[in-house]
């Protein structure tokens, strides 16, 4: 189903598919793959399967039905570009971001090459909005690359968690670019350096910054609950959105 969402760059989630499976170090502590389980014993409607990939066609209008134009982060609990959702299906969710043109889509994945592969040779109207994870150099400076060869007015990056500093990003054809630290009891910490090293290029290629928290370690290395840590970078909160 659809619901209001906590997270600081979206206003609502909708999760026309529920489930995932591990591709890179980023997924090590899914906060999804918690979630889903817990929902499971819980015995909420749609998560029956825990967290295996689960088609849910039974949520696919939801956002037709909301008049409000409303932000939506498009599967906060699974991955639209995973293998084992039919392009079919794909092109049946973007049907109905494409009707409900009033509201703005927030479609992240870690697979990139997928996402590139259905989007060639489609257009991609504008309040769909595409983006990829990128925690690491290994992993995820390759997605950006993908990202770039997609045709969509708003390419976008959620480097979180943050594990690593990510040196140089080619951050050519990417308009927004969102950073945040892990959270929970597993959290690996994030360094203060590298979030900075990401801010300070954005500013310079012009893409708009977000940064959305600390997570468990602070600015200052301590580990302390991710609401004391706070958002705050260099005394400043940074909440900048895309044109």
């Amino acid at each position: 189903m659809s619901g209001n969402s906590k997270i600081e760059w979206t206003e609502q989630t909708w999760n026309p598919t529920v489930g995932c499976t591990k591709v890179s170090p980023g997924c090590k502590n899914c906060y999804a793959e918690s979630m889903a389980l817990r929902l499971q014993a819980m015995g909420l409607k749609g998560y029956e399967n825990g967290f295996r990939l689960s088609l849910r066609p039974e949520r696919l209008l939801e956002p037709l039905g909301r008049r409000k134009p409303t932000i939506y982060f498009v599967n906060s609990m699974s991955d639209l570009f995973h293998e084992k959702v039919p392009f079919d299906y794909v092109a049946r969710v973007f049907d109905i971001m494409r009707e409900a043109e009033q509201h703005t889509f927030q479609v992240l994945t870690k697979r990139a090459e997928r996402m590139a592969a259905f989007c060639a040779g489609r257009e991609i109207p504008p309040n769909i909005w595409l983006g990829v994870s990128v925690e690491n150099k290994r992993h995820g400076l390759p997605r950006i690359d993908a990202l770039r060869n997609v045709n969509a007015t708003i390419r976008f990056l959620s480097i979180e968690p943050l594990l690593e500093d990510l040196g140089h990003m080619d951050l050519t054809g990417i308009h927004w670019v969102i950073v945040g630290g892990e959270s929970g009891s597993r959290a690996r910490p994030m360094r203060a350096e590298w979030v900075d090293n990401v801010r300070r290029q954005c500013l310079n290629a012009n893409v708009a910054f977000f940064f959305k928290q600390w997570g468990a370690w602070g600015a200052d290395g301590q580990r302390r609950s991710k609401k004391a840590n706070g958002r705050s970078l260099g005394g400043q909160v940074w909440d900048a959105m895309p044109a």
